[in-house]
């Protein structure tokens, strides 16, 4: 009986042995041996980056290089790249364009050359999107994250919500969100004439205002609570994402966990209610607000009426939630970084500013902006496309290789990811000339094919099958307002205001935008 127990101890004693081996094994593999197997063949092919040393690779120092430039504000320049993105700025300078560095155990490639851009974002099933970290699903997933039939099933049902005569439809909902914001600019004004404001907090309450209208059909005050459940939510998961992604933290119960799976939860129900209200009333024939999420539901019951004998056609309850929260955060995000970049620097060239209110004068008058003069705006859509040129929305395009993959002359290992730096193409005299990281709106004034010579080197809204649904509700509300705020208003740069680009999902002003408001004399 004992020497049965005994053999029965030591083959208990084995098989944990082996399975802490074969544990140990996989740890070593992934945290140390085939980084240094990618690294190897990376430079074997002539890229140079910075050497893998640890699982958190260099994203401690990134930052920490992040916070040190964000301590104090930057000259009064459009050179921001160095100041942004100091450390990607340091390994291009130090390995050149085509370089590598990591990101935890993985390689991240830079790419810049504009066929190399291309080709990833053409071939968007060989280079998919990152997902490197699932604690970003918890903020916003939707179409932006989707991959293969998913995604292509997805953008079907979404594109009609935004074409281009449905959105016309909105443009009632953004003229009144800009007129509630111009108000409240003119009392502020209206005893001495001019006033120092800081612009940013506006802007961002006006495009959520946009957002509620046209998207939704509710008031601002019943979205609110949606947009500070996800404020919340990005600056806990930016908190966390400040240290280095470990595998499993997320479903520990820690305070941080716990209070980011309360707001997910929050923000979602909130909107399966909306979404139910809408589904209920449009099967009950009644009429359509004729906005973003009547056209999507409508959409979907339409995608899922024609292929009743199919269950995976259509999107779930869940699916939709995803899409309206994408459209709660992106439609806001991009538009309200855009508007405030472009003011603090019309601010700044008083001349494009008054060239821009010249032209809205010109096509409008007393009247109310309307789709087809926002269209003929040919010097506000300079100016636009410019300011997305130098603080582009989103800094970086980011894609995982997950079989081996050609790309030019080089062969990428499964496992190695790619970053297309937004920011760093933008802003490359190479690419742009000289002048690149000067405000020189002229460059676009015989369009995008011509001031980029037909290369792919303007990415605001990225580029390719899977170009932002969003660019022309985005662009067609920045005009909007852009127009009625020149129409009441001339401004500048005041002395209060701190230049400090930094990304927070998105590019945007740090300290605000201190700008002094002179209210227009009307004739």
């Amino acid at each position: 009986m004992e020497a049965h127990l005994v053999i029965t101890r030591d083959l208990l004693c084995f098989l944990v042995v082996g399975l802490l081996m074969i544990w140990g094994w996989s740890v070593l593999k992934w945290a140390w041996l085939t980084p240094k197997r990618l690294e190897r063949c990376l430079r074997q092919q002539g890229l140079r980056g910075t050497p893998y040393s640890s699982l958190s690779g260099d994203f401690k120092q990134l930052i920490a290089m992040r916070r040190q430039t964000r301590t104090n504000p930057m000259a009064l320049s459009d050179d921001i790249e160095p100041y942004v993105t100091p450390f990607l700025h340091q390994v291009l300078q130090k390995y050149g364009k085509d370089s590598f560095m990591w990101i935890g155990p993985w390689p991240r490639v830079t790419i810049m050359d504009p066929e190399k851009v291309k080709e990833i974002l053409t071939k968007f099933t060989d280079f998919q999107k990152v997902h490197t970290n699932p604690l970003v699903n918890l903020l916003v997933s939707g179409l932006a994250n989707l991959e293969g039939d998913h995604w292509s099933k997805h953008r079907k049902i979404i594109n009609p919500a935004f074409h281009q005569d449905r959105l016309k439809n909105m443009l009632p909902a953004f003229n009144q969100s800009c007129s509630e914001m111009i108000s409240k600019w003119e009392k502020i004004v209206s005893t001495q004439g001019c006033s120092e404001i800081d612009a940013w907090p506006y802007l961002v309450t006006m495009t959520r205002d946009v957002i509620s209208r046209a998207a939704f059909k509710s008031s601002f005050e019943e979205g609110r609570r949606i947009f500070e459940l996800m404020d919340d939510q990005i600056n806990l998961i930016t908190k966390v994402l400040q240290y280095a992604y470990i595998p499993g933290w997320r479903f520990l119960p820690t305070k941080t966990n716990r209070e980011m799976k309360m707001k997910y939860n929050d923000i979602k129900e909130s909107l399966r209610e909306m979404i139910n209200r809408r589904e209920k009333a449009i099967k009950a024939g009644e009429e359509s607000n004729e906005d973003l999420l009547d056209i999507l539901v409508e959409s979907n019951i339409r995608e899922i009426d024609a292929h009743a004998d199919k269950k995976s056609m259509g999107m779930s309850i869940d699916d939709v939630i995803e899409e309206c929260k994408l459209f709660y955060f992106a439609g806001q995000e991009t538009t309200s970084v855009l508007l405030v970049w472009t003011m603090i620097l019309l601010a700044r060239y008083p001349d494009w500013q008054a060239k821009a209110r010249e032209e809205v004068l010109h096509v409008f008058g007393e009247n109310k902006p309307d789709a087809d003069g926002l269209n003929r705006l040919k010097v506000v859509t300079m100016i636009l496309y410019e300011v997305l040129r130098l603080y582009p929305a989103v800094l970086v395009l980011s894609r995982s290789v997950t079989k081996d993959v050609k790309l030019g002359k080089l062969l990428l290992p499964a496992g190695t990811e790619v970053a297309i730096p937004i920011l760093q193409i933008h802003h490359d005299k190479e690419l742009w000339g000289d002048d690149a990281n000067e405000f020189k709106p002229e460059r676009f004034a015989e369009g995008v094919a011509k001031a980029t010579k037909s290369q792919v080197t303007f990415l605001p809204f990225g580029w390719g099958p899977r170009i932002c649904i969003g660019q022309n509700f985005a662009l067609m509300e920045a005009k909007m307002a852009l127009a009625m705020i020149l129409k009441r208003f001339w401004f500048e740069l005041s002395p209060s205001y701190a230049h400090s680009p930094y990304s927070l999902g998105t590019l945007r002003p740090q300290h605000g935008a201190r700008i002094i408001l002179h209210k227009l004399e009307s004739d």
